[in-house]
């Protein structure tokens, strides 16, 4: 099986490297808002309140100041990641209690239940790949995009 590459899901225009948002809630709508501009979704308010339903099951902070907010939009034409960077941190309720400071926002269409999982999967062993600081000292999109580039070890690190 071929090594998972996180940048087959996303591009430069979907990397948001210096998010200003004060609080979990405005960061997913600085998210959503960049998602719409890049042409990804129509309604970036309706995609708000998707992934703010979902964060109402539970928080999808996975620690060490990473979260995965995901949901499922209908007409989506393609699984999108958008990533975003806060550099002050957000309170996102992870269990560990870090402010959370990157965000990799999973979207897919109803249609694409296996990818969307395969995706999460793929976040989560890369988040454990120790590549997350090196990420975040990260200026631009297009470095982002380069790092995420790398295969994502079938291991997990």
């Amino acid at each position: 099986m071929d090594p998972m590459v996180l940048a087959e899901w996303t591009e430069p225009a979907l990397i948001f490297p210096d998010l200003t948002g004060l609080d979990g809630n405005q960061v997913l709508m600085q998210l959503a808002e960049g998602l719409a501009a890049a042409g990804r979704v129509r309604k970036p308010k309706l995609l708000f309140e998707r992934l703010r339903e979902r964060e109402e099951l539970g928080s999808t902070a996975l620690g060490q100041g990473i979260a995965v907010p995901h949901c499922r939009l209908q007409g989506l034409a393609k699984l999108t990641v958008a990533v975003g960077l806060c550099q002050e941190g957000v309170d996102f309720d992870a269990e560990d209690g870090e402010p959370v400071r990157l965000f990799f926002v999973v979207v897919s269409s109803n249609r694409a239940a296996a990818e969307h999982l395969h995706c999460l999967a793929a976040i989560s062993k890369w988040a454990r790949n120790g590549r997350v600081e090196e990420l975040l000292e990260m200026k631009t999109p297009e470095e982002i995009y380069a790092l995420l580039e790398s295969p994502v070890p079938p291991n997990g690190g």
